[in-house]
């Protein structure tokens, strides 16, 4: 096998990560190499981590989010065990994988909600860790975040749902705001809606709502948790194509938290096979959906026989 190159990210050289908060250009950010079969951590079975390669095979352009051996813990229960993982810029990347594996805690990681134990996340090059708080509230206007059920405010009704971020956020006019707030429920369908309150609108209508109240602040991240969850097969596509449509107009990195494979299969540009806390591989959508890894074939084809089982 050929040797991969050294990612800058590895530190030293001598297997150690690098600091936590460590300087990094936002404009110089390394393009992520790969990484073949990581050690498994300190008191770990060997054979618990056999099919996680750890491979990471790069895209070509930054990552707009890191993970750098990322370790989360709720009291005795692991959750993050060494992660490391990269989303790339200007891409729909989705992160896969079982129930319970770490996904959603990805999520609150990237926007502060979270503080890793060990390691370091990174947005645009940024520590977030060791942001203050000033500087944590700037970072997450770079994000827009689509809840599994909207999380629509409940006394409000869609077009002030969907304006609520750009009045608290910014000085602009009521004008401006309702502009922008019809241009985007325009954009996800629901431009006849804007008077009905959440508890008129069916579970896929929360849902593009959200999409919406998502996007009125331009976000250069949008974090997508389990938008398919609760919605049947015709409007998870729907949902899907959407997903593609606004992000072929606006750009950006789109993120989809998920363990539904045909909504991989529709959109997904990018896919970081998540278990036990660390990525089993990443890469592209088409080479891993022809993964040669056992468990990475087993997942993405939903198949019941493999090293994935009831456990």
């Amino acid at each position: 096998m050929s040797e991969t190159p050294r990612d800058p990210r590895d530190g030293d050289g001598t297997g150690a990560p690098p600091a936590a908060g460590a300087d990094r250009p936002a404009d110089d950010r390394p393009v992520r190499a790969s990484v073949v079969r990581e050690a498994p951590p300190a008191g770990a079975d060997a054979d618990e981590y056999q099919w996680h390669t750890g491979l990471n095979r790069p895209t070509g352009v930054p990552d707009a989010v890191e993970f750098v051996d990322v370790h989360k813990a709720f009291g005795r229960n692991k959750i993050l065990r060494g992660l490391n993982m990269g989303l790339p810029e200007g891409k729909i990347s989705m992160i896969l994988g079982p129930s319970g594996t770490g996904k959603s805690v990805c999520i609150k990681h990237m926007v502060g909600l979270l503080y890793p134990d060990e390691g370091d996340v990174l947005v645009h090059g940024a520590s977030v860790p060791n942001m203050t708080d000033d500087e944590l509230f700037e970072m997450r206007k770079k994000f827009g975040v689509l809840f599994q059920d909207g999380a629509l405010f409940g006394s409000m009704n869609l077009i002030d749902n969907v304006a609520f971020p750009l009045r608290q956020h910014t000085d602009k006019s009521e004008e401006e705001i309702l502009d922008i707030v019809r241009r985007r429920l325009g954009e996800v369908g629901l431009g006849h809606s804007e008077d009905k309150m959440p508890n008129e609108l069916s579970g896929g209508m929360r849902k593009r709502a959200g999409f919406a109240r998502a996007l009125v602040l331009d976000p250069d991240i949008v974090l997508f948790d389990e938008p398919d969850s609760g919605l049947d097969p015709v409007r998870t596509a729907l949902l899907c194509e959407l997903i593609q449509e606004i992000h072929e107009e606006n750009g950006g990195c789109y993120t989809v938290i998920t363990h539904d494979i045909m909504s991989a299969r529709r959109v997904a540009e990018y896919i970081s096979v998540l278990w036990k806390g660390r990525i089993v591989e990443s890469g592209p959508a088409e080479e891993l959906f022809n993964s040669e890894n056992a468990f990475v074939r087993q997942f993405l084809s939903g198949e019941s026989q493999g090293p994935l089982g009831m456990e």
